[in-house]
This record gives C-alpha cells, structure tokens and sequence, in this order.
C-alpha cells in the first residue's frame, strides 16, 4: 500500500459520506480486547455492522485521558501480551474494508522505532491520532507524525479558543475529533448543553470533518451528535459491550448505524 493511497483513505472516506449525504459511525475499541483472537472477530464485526471508520486503540500502560472502562480493557490486552507489533498484526489480519486509525498516547509510538508509522501503513492502518502530543508542544514529533504515511487526526478540546482550534485543525488531516467534554473518556447520561455552539465554533475554522466522541453511548445520543456533527465516534459503550461478546458489540453498533442514518 503507496502512503499516498494509505493517508488519504480516510479525507476520502468522509468524501464519499458527505456526498451521499450520510454521517460517519466512527467506532472505537482497543486492540486485543477481550483477547487477540476475538478482537480480530470484533474488528470484522464491526466493519460489517456499518462503522464507516474504527479507531483502534494501542493499549498502554498509563491511560490518563482514559475512563475506567477503556482503562481496563487496555490492562486486558497487555495482560495478553499485546504490543504495538501485536496491534499492527491485528489490523492486518483483520483486513476490514473501512479505514483504521491507530489511537494510541505518544510513548507506545516512539518505543516502536522510526519506521513505526510505515510500518502500521504497511499493515493497513490509515490514521493516527495522539492522545498527549498537544500543537507546538514536540515541532519535531509533530513533523514525524504530519509528514508519515498516516492521516494525523488531532484532537480538539471543547474549551479551546477559535484561534488555537484554527491552528491546530491546520496542523491535522483527515478529519478533527472534537471532545465533548472535558475529562476521562467514558459514557454520560447526556450531552453537554453547549456542544452545538462549540460545533459551530470549529466549524467557523476549518474545512476538515468534525467528528465528535466521549460521552455518547447509545443510539439517542448517537441521533443527536449526528444532527450537529460528521460523524459519531464510540468509545467506552462498545468496549463494553466487547467485554460481554463480540456479538453484544455488534449489535450495539448496528443499533447505532440505524440511528445516525435517520438524520
């Protein structure tokens, strides 16, 4: 796979969405949960249950912007032994059709070594998203990541400032993942009052798709993201779900693809 081809998989992703007038389903799980076998079934599931995008997350052992759940299912997967070459076999032998962005924290991916981005495109990854690499805060790290073979998704927290939201969707591709709110990761009775406003606030500086996660857990909440935003990303409801059967998963995510595409 060129990087070219590898890199624009998932801009052109949202592409095809938005001409067919559809809002993206943007799954998260972490990679080896509930065990490496099952997680190359959840990964397959998935893909058929209607994700338009699935977020895989690199576990690692220090999750800070993670809530209890993701937390656990990440200590579930090292306690398998996964590692970041596990991850990439993962993606691989999966093989699923919509694109991959690896959702990791920044040591996993320096620990991998200088052709740790290649080689996660070489296996079919077509994103990456870093939890702990804030705009400005490593230029060189940054560089590794923009200029790699992977799309660079940032990461846009709701208090953030027009200007500073500008910047840092500059610094991006693929599409930006607007958080919610602030905090952990992990599931909420409701959405924040004032999420249409910061939608629109983002919108104002940047073409890039806004895809919006933490906190949405079921398919009314699903319904409402979708009105304002790209896309839908979930997280802890469908790792979750994975810790009861892949089944449990894909069934929830099925539930959530019927939702979004009634708006």
């Amino acid at each position: 796979m060129s990087a070219t081809i590898s890199s624009e998989a998932v801009g052109a992703r949202f592409a095809a969405l938005r001409a067919a007038g559809r809002k993206a389903l943007v799954p998260y799980v972490t990679a080896g949960h509930p065990d490496p076998e099952r997680s190359v079934a959840l990964l397959q599931g998935l893909a058929d249950a209607g994700a338009d995008v699935i977020e895989v997350g690199v576990p690692f052992s220090d999750p800070l912007a993670d809530g209890p759940v993701i937390q656990a299912s990440s200590q579930a997967a090292l306690a398998h032994g996964v590692t970041f070459d596990t991850v990439l076999d993962l993606v691989h032998r999966a093989r699923v059709a919509p694109p991959v962005v690896l959702f990791s924290y920044l040591n996993p991916l320096l620990a991998a070594g200088p052709d740790a981005l290649a080689r996660a495109a070489d296996a079919g990854a077509h994103g990456v998203l870093v939890t702990d690499l804030p705009v400005g805060a490593d230029p060189e790290r940054e560089r590794w990541f923009g200029e790699g073979p992977l799309a660079f998704i940032r990461l846009v927290a709701p208090t953030t400032p027009a200007a500073r939201m500008r910047e840092i969707a500059t610094h991006g591709s693929g599409f930006v993942y607007l958080i919610s709110r602030l905090g952990v990761t992990g599931m909420r009775a409701d959405l924040p009052v004032e999420l249409p406003d910061t939608v629109q606030r983002l919108r104002g500086v940047t073409a890039l798709p806004i895809c919006v996660g933490f906190g949405v857990t079921g398919p009314e909440q699903a319904r409402a993201v979708a009105r304002l935003a790209d896309g839908v990303v979930v997280g802890s409801a469908i790792v979750r779900a994975a810790g009861e059967s892949v089944d449990a998963a894909v069934a929830l995510t099925r539930s959530l693809r019927a939702a979004i595409d009634t708006v």
